[in-house]
């Protein structure tokens, strides 16, 4: 299993900017030094927080990191131009040397869909176009291509990403259609923050199953997003992250399931908050039962300072990461997974 971070590259909008941008360099600098797989960053606009902007923010820190993957976890791409998206992130793909990994979602905002002129419906039906228009114009194809973003005829990219194919394409999902509109694209689903392991063995059962009605292999990658947060005792862990947690998910007036979530059962099912060994347990129980083969760890929490979090990622690169081998980074096929 690979073991990632997410990085929180969002303050308050009364906070020095600048300082903020070091912060998020930093907390990479550091995750790529304690051995972490890979990095991630989200994707808003019209926040209420000052949201860094994750195609630019990628390839400043591909300029400050070496090894470690960066990728987002998940890019709105619905609300952008698929021509400008398949170059922005082929030269991202230049600029990282091949170290990147595109999740991309539908959204869950409303007035951010309404900001770019995208009907609610019609986001989900950019998704699944999108999805083999990227791939195509990544392996050097030309194609015609037409949408409710516009139309263009014979388009190609001269512009080649580093990795075969492009870029590995994942899809953020939460809901069963969501799901399996992952599958039917042969795109690795990226388990979101949410569902014990009781949901997501039903959930990768239906996954599962629906690759195989589509002639797809089972044999890909599994990513899985999970809060987390390691202390000396698990009491001590929950004491630390529970008013953060209080204040985070209270903000979520978008996101319907958080307005009725139920802390203490969400930190001690779905998250990772503990010692390192209930953390590693958990982890193990998901590899082996699962099939998950990486978790990218938000390690920031709304309210967690900046020393809490580089703190935290040195723990989880000492007392965790080392627990499952090597986390190397190196250039992924990403032709269809």
């Amino acid at each position: 299993m690979k073991i990632s971070a997410f990085l929180s590259a969002q303050f308050d909008p009364s906070a020095s900017a600048v300082e903020g941008l070091d912060d998020v360099l930093r907390q990479a600098v550091a995750a790529e030094e304690a051995g972490f797989h890979a990095v991630y960053l989200g994707h808003h606009y019209l926040a209420k927080s000052a949201f860094l902007q994750p195609v630019p923010l990628a390839g400043y820190l591909a300029g400050a990191t070496t090894r470690i993957r960066i990728g987002f976890g998940v890019l709105l791409a619905p609300l952008l131009n698929p021509i400008a998206l398949s170059e922005d992130l082929a030269t991202l793909d230049v600029i990282t040397g091949g170290r990147l990994t595109v999740g991309i979602g539908a959204g869950y905002r409303k007035r951010e869909t309404a900001a770019f002129g995208v009907a609610w419906d019609d986001r989900l039906r950019r998704l699944r176009e999108y999805v083999p228009a990227l791939r195509s114009l990544w392996r050097g194809e030309t194609t015609d291509l037409a949408g409710s973003w516009g139309e263009v005829p014979g388009a190609s990219l001269p512009l080649r990403p580093v990795q075969p194919g492009g870029p590995p394409i994942w899809i953020g999902a939460f809901a069963e259609p969501a799901l399996r509109r992952a599958a039917g694209l042969d795109a690795p689903w990226l388990i979101g923050p949410k569902g014990d392991d009781e949901e997501l063995a039903a959930m990768l059962t239906i996954y599962r199953d629906t690759l195989t009605e589509h002639g797809f292999p089972l044999e890909r990658e599994y990513p899985m997003a999970r809060e987390a947060f390691i202390a000396e005792t698990r009491a001590a862990a929950i004491a630390a992250v529970r008013p953060h947690m209080e204040r985070q998910y209270a903000g979520y007036k978008s996101w319907k399931d958080a307005q009725s979530i139920d802390i203490d059962r969400y930190m001690a099912e779905d998250c990772l908050i503990g010692t390192a060994d209930d953390i590693v347990a958990k982890l193990r129980r998901w590899e082996t039962e699962l099939g998950i083969t990486e978790v990218s760890l938000r390690l920031q929490f709304v309210g967690g300072g900046q020393e809490e979090t580089m703190d935290q990622i040195r723990r989880f690169g000492a007392e965790v990461v080392p627990r499952f081998g090597e986390q190397g980074a190196a250039p992924m096929d990403g032709a269809s997974r």
